[in-house]
């Protein structure tokens, strides 16, 4: 950072208004980033037939923020200057992170794929990096985290995501693109440079995670001064500045080495995917565009001492029942302690989630959503092959009329334990099942068809006989 810009960043910043800086000023809550389009094509659907297959991933925040315990943000949040906020490499000794240790957690939790961060808005990598010395292996620690992380997931049979942030606060030419231009123009060689090491060095390399990228996300979204006032840009204007992160170039030189890498919309670059992020942005039923929600475990996206605990187990299967009821992913979230070691009680629930999907995996692992809409939060349903799979998550009446199936019921069964009872007409289609089998968390109804189930078009949900009481006492 030159010397200009080091006396005039920071004053730039004090000038902007209370609104413009309290968008960012959340660490668990940043500005949802501009996404790119999604494009759906033959090649991309062969890519992501795994990732469509595989249904639920673990994402890994930790570094140096994992320190201060603020969850993720902290340099920008507590407003630590980039010079004290880097002294904090001399205490990341990771004395007990072990790339084994997460990709068990991962794999005991019934989990396909994992995506660590490794490099946050920070600017800190976690990996060997020529482009930049500020990273692992010149910290306390020495290593680089990412390959043993990399090495420890492929032995364990997981897909590899890597996460990575083009947003990097150290440069003030990120927050001011134009003004800063030679900052911005070394941030995006620092981000070109380091994906590319990523997309090298760590063998087979199934994600590119991308978050804050993306032109219109410069400066989180936008700074203008307008008039005789610094304002946030309407944000349905597109950044119309100079400079360019040149994402499509980057990316398709990640193509050639990694042919079969899948990225997500937080670039320039059309995506494979689209990313919800946060559990109360999981959204609606969409079986056209892939998407994934990914959502906290526990606390905030880093570690976060005073909010450790994990969500409960009940909770847990709700989210992901709903979310691939909705034909999405779920990528849940995780923050490690400072020293690596991940919390003994998130690991311990991970493993109950995992027990419960050797159980009833069937009905979530290479499933789509539908046929029918989800109803509410209490049932949606999953299909694959010949099967569709009702997952009721609570039972407003004992017996529940759905609309009609285009197809025949051969035979059904109720996972959970006891039996169905089923009367399937023109009209409707009647299901019930005894009260002393209705599961706590979800009952799962299996249902064998006499035609493939993706051959089914999709039904809204509507129960016939339901009030708008019944709803609200049904709804978790």
């Amino acid at each position: 950072m030159n010397k200009l810009a080091c006396y005039f960043f920071p004053l730039a910043i004090a000038a902007l208004p209370t609104a413009v800086l309290g968008a960012v000023d959340d660490s668990t809550a940043p500005p949802v980033p501009f996404k790119s389009a999604v494009r759906v094509t033959p090649e991309s659907q062969r890519r992501l037939q795994w990732w469509r297959e595989a249904r639920f991933g673990m994402f890994i925040h930790w570094g140096l923020f994992s320190i201060t315990g603020k969850g993720g943000w902290d340099l920008w949040s507590e407003k630590m200057s980039v010079a004290d906020y880097s002294k904090l490499a001399d205490q990341f000794t990771a004395s007990k992170f072990s790339g084994k240790a997460w990709a068990k957690a991962a794999k005991d939790a019934g989990m396909k794929y994992m995506v660590v961060v490794t490099k946050h808005h920070d600017g800190f990598a976690l990996f060997d990096s020529k482009a930049d010395p500020f990273n692992a292996m010149n910290s306390a620690a020495h290593r680089d985290f990412v390959k043993e992380y990399a090495d420890a997931a492929h032995q364990a049979g997981l897909r590899v995501g890597f996460y990575y942030s083009p947003l990097d606060w150290q440069f003030p030419g990120y927050f001011f693109p134009d003004l800063y231009r030679e900052s911005a123009e070394a941030m995006r060689q620092k981000y070109h440079r380091q994906i590319l090491e990523l997309a090298s060095n760590y063998g087979p390399v199934d994600i590119l995670w991308y978050d804050g990228g993306g032109s219109n996300w410069l400066s989180f979204g936008g700074l203008e001064y307008k008039g005789s006032k610094w304002q946030a840009r309407d944000r349905t204007k597109s950044y119309s500045g100079r400079f360019d992160w040149q994402d499509d170039a980057l990316n398709n030189r990640v193509r050639a080495l990694q042919p079969n890498i899948i990225l997500n919309d937080r670039t320039d670059t059309p995506a494979d995917f689209e990313t919800r992020e946060g559990e109360k942005r999981m959204g609606d039923f969409n079986n056209e565009n892939p998407w994934e929600l990914c959502t906290n475990f526990a606390g905030g996206w880093g570690y976060m001492p005073g909010r450790a605990a994990p969500m409960l187990l009940e909770h847990a299967i709700s989210l992901l029942v709903n979310t691939v009821g909705r034909d999405g992913n779920l990528l849940l979230n995780l923050g490690p302690r400072p020293d690596g070691e991940m919390e003994p009680a998130q690991v311990a629930r991970l493993t109950e989630i995992g027990q419960w999907l050797e159980r009833y995996g069937e009905s979530i692992y290479g499933t789509r959503g539908g046929p029918y809409l989800p109803q509410g939060q209490w049932m949606v349903s999953t299909r694959k092959a010949n099967t569709v799979y009702l997952h009721i998550l609570s039972w407003p009446h004992d017996t529940l009329t759905l609309p009609p199936l285009s197809a025949h019921i051969v035979k059904s069964t109720v996972l959970t334990g006891g039996s169905a009872k089923i009367r399937q007409s023109a009209a409707a289609l009647a299901i019930s099942v005894s009260a002393g089998s209705h599961h706590p968390i979800d009952t799962i109804i299996a249902m064998e068809l006499d035609k493939p189930a993706l051959e089914l078009a999709v039904i809204p949900a509507s129960i016939s006989d339901e009030t708008d009481s019944d709803r609200k006492t049904a709804v978790k």
